[in-house]
C-alpha cells in the first residue's frame, strides 16, 4: 500500500511537469498525453526500484526520452507523400463493386475466411492449404462448404446484391 501511495503521490505532484516536458519533446498535445500515460505505466511497474532512488522525476523523463526516440526511429522509417500512388497497374484494395463481398467474407469465422482466401484469392489447391493452416484436407472441404454457403446465403439476402447485375 505504501508503494502504491507514493507512486499516486509522485503523479499528483509530477503529472504536470511531465506534460509539459512530453509536449516540449513531441510537440503535440496528443502525443505528450500519450507518452506521459506509457511512461507512467512503466514508472509503475519499475516502482519499487525507483521509488528507492533519489530523484523518480528524472527517471519518468528519462523513460519518456527513451520511449519518444523509440517512436521517432519507428515514424522515421515511413515515407510520406502528398501524392499517392497511381494503382492503375494493380489494386491492393478490392473494386468498390467488389466491397460488400470483402465485407461479408470478413464477417465469416477465421478459419473459413482463410480456407476461402487461400482457396479463391491465392489459388491453392486444398492439400496446400491443409499444409498452410496445419489441417486435414477433409477439414479444409468442410470449412469451404460452410463458408460458401453462409457467403452465399448472406449476399442472396442483402439487399444491395438484389438490385445489381449479375
Amino acid at each position: 500500500m505504501d508503494d502504491e501511495s507514493g507512486f499516486d503521490k509522485f503523479v499528483a505532484e509530477q503529472a504536470d511537469a511531465l506534460l509539459r516536458y512530453g509536449y516540449v519533446l513531441t510537440g503535440n498535445p496528443h502525443d505528450a498525453a500519450d507518452l506521459v500515460q506509457e511512461a507512467l505505466l512503466r514508472v509503475r511497474g519499475a516502482w519499487s526500484k525507483v521509488r528507492r532512488k533519489d530523484n523518480p522525476n528524472s527517471y519518468a523523463r528519462i523513460t519518456m526520452a527513451r520511449l519518444h526516440i523509440s517512436i521517432w526511429r519507428r515514424r522515421r522509417r515511413e515515407h510520406l507523400t502528398a501524392d499517392p500512388p497511381d494503382r492503375a497497374g494493380h489494386e491492393v484494395f478490392p473494386f468498390e463493386q467488389q466491397q460488400g463481398l470483402w465485407e461479408e467474407l470478413a464477417s465469416l469465422p477465421r478459419r473459413q475466411r482463410a480456407v476461402l482466401v487461400l482457396r479463391y484469392y491465392e489459388q491453392l489447391t486444398d492439400a496446400e492449404i491443409a499444409k498452410v493452416l496445419g489441417i486435414s484436407l477433409g477439414t479444409v472441404r468442410s470449412q469451404a462448404s460452410r463458408g460458401l454457403d453462409k457467403l452465399r446465403s448472406s449476399l442472396s439476402s442483402s439487399p444491395a446484391t438484389h438490385g445489381s447485375p449479375r
